[in-house]
């Protein structure tokens, strides 16, 4: 604790240098860039913006509260990271509940990291901060992983290595932004888990998937209840389809296909002949997913 108090002194001193237009900090190579990118710097609270690629979209009130207690009681034990914009104008980078609960109680600065960081560079730390924490909901991980591919053009074993995550953790919460709005809101709002939404994705008519959903929130449906009546959903609709002459996929291709679907991140179709030739099918839903499979697969050349 001592020495992170003599490091925020020292950011007390630095800070002041910071107010000298003489020797303003536009890059990582300037003059006096080495005291002040990295250092713990006390920032006027006023000259900091919040972050428009924060992937959070909602703060709770509760809980934000009581970190605003415990800050004007403690101070602000973990300094929140910023980038420099301009002259004396900053935008966070994380640490946005830290930020707010210190408004709140009315400092007048906080203890903050420097970084020099272009938009995609702040996009990039903003979105994979945020994947670490725990307390975000299932959407708005599955949105800050699509950001991160559309806006930075990462494949998905790209963003794996980035975030330390499988790719079939990566394609099964994106499989979730296919849901229809009102499931992905259930979701959010902790009517229903994550779990309940993989289940749903297996019903691809809307209106179907609809009224699974409200049987889920009316009857208290488990996830393992989901999945047996979306299971018995298909058995009909396989009863009153006409009869396939496809032959029963072989043992090795029925273990194996879970992988497949996993990896591409939708429902892969098989089909297998009396010969023992077969077919695998790979859906898409619209061209940016014809692009987001197209990108996989040139991934692994």
């Amino acid at each position: 604790m001592a020495k992170a108090t003599k490091k925020q002194a020292l950011g007390r001193g630095l800070s002041a240098l910071l107010k000298d237009p003489e020797n303003d900090i536009k890059s990582a190579e300037d003059k006096n860039a080495d005291k002040v990118v990295g250092n713990i710097i006390e920032l006027d609270i006023n000259s900091i913006d919040v972050n428009p690629f924060q992937p959070r979209t909602s703060f709770n009130d509760e809980t934000l509260q009581e970190l605003a207690t415990s800050i004007r009681e403690i101070g602000v034990i973990q300094p929140i990271t910023v980038r420099k914009l301009d002259f004396d104008k900053y935008q966070l980078v994380s640490g946005e509940r830290r930020f707010r609960a210190s408004k709140l109680v009315g400092l007048k600065t906080i203890p903050a990291y420097i970084r020099i960081a272009n938009d995609q560079e702040s996009l990039t730390m903003a979105l994979v901060e945020n994947i670490q924490r725990q307390d975000l909901d299932p959407i708005e991980i599955s949105l800050s992983y699509q950001r991160l591919i559309d806006e930075i053009n990462l494949t998905q074993e790209q963003l794996s290595d980035r975030v330390g995550k499988k790719r079939s953790t990566i394609a099964n919460y994106l499989r979730l932004l296919k849901l229809d709005p009102i499931v992905q809101t259930g979701i959010r709002d902790g009517f229903i888990s994550m779990g309940h939404g993989r289940a749903l994705i297996n019903v691809e008519d809307q209106q179907q998937q609809l009224e699974i959903y409200e049987k889920i929130v009316a009857d208290s449906l488990s996830v393992r209840n989901t999945e047996e009546l979306v299971r018995s959903l298909h058995n009909k609709e396989e009863k009153g389809s006409p009869k396939k002459t496809d032959t029963k996929a072989p043992q090795y291709v029925l273990k194996g296909i879970k992988d497949f679907s996993e990896y591409f991140g939708a429902k892969i179709d098989i089909k297998v002949s009396n010969n023992g030739r077969g077919k695998l099918i790979i859906p898409f839903s619209s061209e940016e997913d014809f692009k987001r499979l197209k990108k996989l697969i040139n991934s692994e050349d």
